[in-house]
């Protein structure tokens, strides 16, 4: 019998769908830096790499939040301002892993990292609603990822 789309999309893995080439920054680097390939990347966020490994990750929010607010200037090193919590799926994992970790934390990517630690892509909301067909089902996916209601006690 012929497996349905659903069930495909439900086997599929993060490697399926993750962004490979991902631009990345390290600690050292300025604010000033980061917020330049954010701009120029039209991208909301950049992981943070030391030796190739996931050391943490600076979003825009960060740099308003823990830099911009506290006084810091656009000189500042990434160090001070990344979020170094970081929640992340594995390429063999299912997708379905990654969608429930950006509804329980309320992220909107989350890397994908190798067994050693090293950043092998990133998944973004896009990235998810690029791989579902109905448009129903992606408004609602996006709504309950981003919404601030509790993810999973929704029936």
């Amino acid at each position: 019998m012929a497996e349905s789309i659903g069930e495909a999309r439900a086997r599929m893995r993060c490697s399926d769908i993750m962004t490979r080439d991902v631009k990345t920054a390290t600690r050292e680097m300025t604010l000033r830096d980061a917020a330049a390939m954010m701009r120029d990347g039209d991208m909301g966020s950049v992981p943070v790499v030391e030796d190739g490994r996931l050391v943490g990750i600076l979003t825009d929010r960060d740099i308003v939040v823990r830099a911009i607010a506290e006084g810091k200037d656009a000189m500042t090193p990434i160090s001070e301002a990344m979020t170094t919590e970081i929640f992340s799926v594995r390429p063999e994992d299912f997708v379905f892993e990654a969608i429930r970790l950006m509804g329980d934390k309320q992220v909107r990517r989350v890397p994908v990292v190798g067994q050693a630690g090293e950043l092998a892509g990133i998944i973004a909301i896009a990235d998810i609603a690029l791989e579902m067909e109905d448009e129903r089902e992606i408004a609602e996916t996006l709504e309950e990822i981003s919404s601030g209601a509790a993810f999973w006690g929704k029936r």
